[in-house]
């Protein structure tokens, strides 16, 4: 995999953006050989600058796909990638870095694919090649396989290039290649299809790159799809053996469908309000529609209570299913999400039919989940949830589950999916949700088989992978594989058995071991190395699945050991394993690996071939790096944070402190509320600003009392279409169905519509908004261990931000700054808190003078603020009570008083 740069033919006819960055070429290459597709995707780049600057290589690969290989070419230093066991491979890293030598490798998830980003620091003049390997198997859907790559250059490439050729030995029926990139580039993609072969090329060149005619940016931005099918003539199956293993695909047609006995459940929790909640009526509507009249059903919705349409399965008539719909269009999202009591509940009207003989001994039982986030309400611990589900659902039927939104917690609704059963797919909320959401049980909606058993002669084969099935759904497709013995055998035998819809079904499956060896030696592009690919890839998700599930602790290290040495034996990155990237001097070294929450990215750094580096400050307001002078902002809770304890007390921090300009005076109040509840901090309809925080809760109550915490904080940009949400994990940019994810792990920034997010590594986060306006979260981490405490965020606003007169919020209404009057101060309890009388917006109360913190010039000590405590919520101080600025969603505008 070394590369040398010399063959690059460099001319300088490069089209530049502003930082000078030439991109050369942007090539992919994918083969897809029987379902496994090898993707590679490479990039040349050139830094035209007059000073050192960071290019960066970011890629998005598919989520489930095995990263094999990365290299790196920078004037003719070569990095190479080698696999390691995770702890050594960051034992070694961790000795480059504090040698200086080291740098590393983001990888966050981000919807249905993985980032893959690196950053290099490279001098004026320099070229530089990126180049990515990975493997992945093509699974089918709705009668069809989808290879997706995402083409993202990110500027314009004097060559750009997605190369796809397709081998399948069992002939090919269609290749299709939808327009997924945009009417832009109609025509531009070629298809050249044989029998067993096919080719497809899209080859735009500069100016077909070109958002339009004089623009300096490119329309390549999205994923580019290749579907097609394979043609079947047996029942049971295509046997391919080739270089000492056999792959098995299944895919059985001209069945009738099995009747089913379906439980969908709904959450209608608040945070489902709106389009989310518009979609899954109607795509809910149109799937009832689809129920055949052999089936069974029944409804659940849920948010912090659970409510059952019926309490029992009933036939699909269609009274029934008109009734359902009517029932369906009644429901108004509120309140919190109890998933495990939903899950329970939807478990027990199925385990109930069945023990009083109301199933078709040959139908397929099954729940359908439909939720957008993570539990509020009951059970929370995502662990006992899964153990509940598993224990209640006994391996008796599967659970589908449906992910709604860029916030929910896929990976938790995937393993409890896969944990029975089942598979799970996230929604992206937007317009097609509905049509995402008819897909998805298009999938699920036809059983064709029930208890498929694949055997093999123990004699001929070892190492079998998943060998019995639960359900098989027409248009998708099993894949089983093996290690076989070609050397003592010429012919291998597979036997199927599965329920039908009326009968036992036997099918048997006979395979020639040399047949492919002519064909596939024949082929140049075609990967000899398919077959053992092809099983490794099955056999570890297979062993990662069993990992998850595994009673024992015993058991668990022992699938861990197997993983690792089958992710060493066959060069991948998983979980257990990482990827070093080295020179051939070994003096600089890169990482990258999974991470192990994978809401986080990796080993955040920059690898530096030069001591110059950019300012990372560019274009931060300059109050937000430091000045003592106070500012109307929302400190985080230091030490003990805000409880309703603090209410009559004033030598904790506050919540809140406000900067009258006018008066020079800092007003400090504490809201007491409970962890889940959402406060309005500024909602401004005139500039279409809204700024809300969540609050969560300690680990536990001290003093019988649970103190609270900002553990999450929205902005909405209303005119420019766009959503930022940041929490103690991670920040997300959204703008309608795209979203960017950064991590608190690293320094970076990301510029969307003239908004900028400035990220400073494990400390803040400042959003600039043009000249108009900016704001700054902080971070603060505490100790991982701590027995009550947890990470949280504080928020600082300007004074100088231009809302408009009718922004409101907790904060928001003091831009216009009341008349504040403080007066016959006498002697506190101790002699530093005097108190003193308040009148204000025509009430008059009792204030306490102390001291309050601003963290950001110190976060661990934090700058003195003095200022007048109101005491009870601010009462007196704020217009109406607090429970007037709790708002239902993160993005919402708080109604006008």
């Amino acid at each position: 995999f070394q590369r040398s740069t010399s063959d690059w033919g460099y001319d300088g006819d490069l089209v530049e953006d502003d930082d000078k960055v030439g991109l050369y070429s942007y090539k992919v290459q994918s083969t897809i050989t029987s379902r496994l597709a090898n993707t590679m995707i490479q990039a040349k780049m050139v830094n035209n600058a007059r000073r050192p600057q960071p290019i960066m290589f970011d890629v998005q690969v598919p989520k489930g796909a095995f990263i094999d290989n990365f290299t790196m070419d920078i004037n003719g230093i070569t990095f190479t990638s080698h696999i390691r066991e995770k702890s050594e491979a960051r034992k070694m890293y961790a000795q480059a870095k504090a040698k200086g030598k080291a740098a590393g490798i983001v990888r966050s998830n981000a919807l249905d694919m993985e980032n893959f980003q690196t950053e290099v620091n490279v001098p004026p003049g320099m070229r530089i090649q990126f180049q990515l390997h990975y493997h992945e198997m093509i699974r089918r859907k709705l009668s069809s396989y989808e290879h997706v790559i995402s083409v993202k250059p990110g500027r314009l490439a004097k060559h750009l290039e997605v190369d796809v050729r397709i081998i399948e030995p069992q002939g090919l029926r269609y290749v299709h290649v939808p327009n997924s990139l945009g009417d832009h580039f109609n025509g531009i993609t070629t298809i050249s299809k044989g029998e067993k072969k096919a080719h497809v090329s899209f080859k735009p060149t500069m100016d077909q790159q070109r958002k339009c005619p004089k623009c300096s940016s490119t329309a390549v931005d999205g994923n580019f799809v290749v579907q097609y099918d394979v043609s079947r003539e047996t029942t049971g199956g295509e046997l391919e053996i080739f270089n000492g293993y056999f792959i098995h695909f299944f895919a059985p047609e001209n069945l009738d469908p099995l009747p089913k006995n379906i439980l969908f459940v709904i959450d209608v929790s608040g945070s489902m309000w709106g389009l989310k909640m518009k979609q899954t009526i109607e795509a809910m509507k149109a799937i009832l529609s689809e129920l055949r009249a052999a089936d069974q059903f029944s409804l659940i919705d849920f948010n912090h209570n659970v409510r059952c349409w019926r309490d029992n399965l009933v036939s699909a008539t269609p009274a029934q299913v008109e009734d359902a719909k009517k029932y369906i269009q009644t429901i108004h999202p509120n309140g919190g999400t109890n998933i495990n009591e939903a899950l329970l509940r939807a478990t027990f009207i199925l385990n109930e039919a069945k023990s009083l003989g109301m199933l078709d001994p040959n139908s397929v039982s099954m729940i359908v989940l439909v939720s957008d986030g993570d539990p509020t309400v009951g059970e929370l611990k995502l662990t006992t949830i899964q153990k509940n589900v598993k224990q209640s659902i006994k391996d008796e039927f599967s659970l589908f589950c449906l992910g709604i939104g860029f916030d929910v917690d896929y990976d938790f609704l995937q393993r409890i999916a896969i944990d029975n059963r089942g598979m799970a797919q996230r929604i992206f909320g937007n317009q097609e949700t509905s049509l995402q959401m008819k897909n998805f049980y298009n999938q699920v909606s036809t059983p064709l088989l029930k208890k498929i058993q694949f055997n093999y002669p123990q004699e001929s084969v070892s190492d079998v992978t998943q060998s019995s099935f639960h359900n098989y759904f027409g248009g998708s497709e099993i894949v089983v594989a093996g290690k076989v013995d070609t050397e003592n055998l010429q012919h291998l035998e597979s036997i199927v058995t599965a329920t039908a819809a009326n009968a036992e079904l036997v099918m048997e499956t006979l395979r020639d071991v040399e047949e492919l060896d002519g064909f596939m030696k024949k082929d140049k592009y075609a990967d000899p190395d398919f077959t053992r690919k092809l099983w490794a890839y099955l056999t570890v998700n297979q062993m990662m699945a069993e990992r998850n599930t595994a009673p024992t602790a015993a058991l668990k290290r022992n699938i861990t050991k197997s993983i690792l040495q089958m992710s060493l034996d066959h060069h991948i990155v998983t979980p257990f394993t990482a990827m070093l990237i080295e020179n051939a001097e070994k003096d600089e070294i890169m990482l990258a690996d999974q991470p192990k929450d994978p809401r986080k990215g990796c080993c955040p750094g920059t690898l530096g071939l030069t001591p110059n580096a950019p300012n990372n400050n560019k274009g931060i307001p300059a109050w937000a790096n430091v000045t003592a002078v106070p500012v109307s902002f929302m400190p985080e809770q230091r030490g003990s944070p805000v409880s309703s304890l603090s209410i009559n007390r004033v030598d904790n921090d506050p919540h809140f402190i406000i900067h009258l300009p006018k008066s020079q005076r800092n007003i400090c109040f504490n809201i007491n509320s409970e962890p889940g509840k959402i406060l309005n901090l500024v909602s401004d309809p005139g500039t279409g600003v809204v700024v809300n925080g969540q609050l969560v809760g300690a680990k536990k109550a001290e003093n019988k009392k649970l103190n609270t915490y900002f553990g999450k904080i929205g902005f909405y940009f209303q005119k420019k279409g766009l959503k930022v949400e940041i929490s103690t994990e991670k920040i997300t940019l959204k703008d309608g169905s795209y979203a960017i994810t950064l991590s608190w792990a690293d320094t970076g920034h990301v510029i969307r519509k003239q908004l900028l997010i400035s990220v400073k590594k494990e400390s803040n986060v400042t959003i600039t908004v043009g000249q108009e306006m900016s704001f700054m979260v902080l971070l603060h981490r505490v100790w991982k261990k701590h027995p009550v405490n947890v990470d949280f965020l504080g928020i600082y606003i300007p004074p100088e931000n231009q809302f408009s007169p009718a922004a409101h919020g907790l904060i928001g209404q003091f831009v216009s700054e009341p008349e504040v009057s403080i007066h016959h101060q006498t002697p506190g309890q101790a002699p530093e808190k005097p108190q003193a009388i308040m009148e204000v917006k025509g009430n008059k109360f009792t204030v306490t003078r102390g001291v309050q913190k601003d963290y950001r010039t110190d976060r661990v000590l934090g700058t003195d603020v003095l200022c007048w405590f109101v005491h009870n919520s601010g009462k007196g101080f704020i217009d109406g009570h607090y429970r007037d600025y709790l708002v239902p969603h993160l993005y919402s505008f708080m109604k006008q008083p």
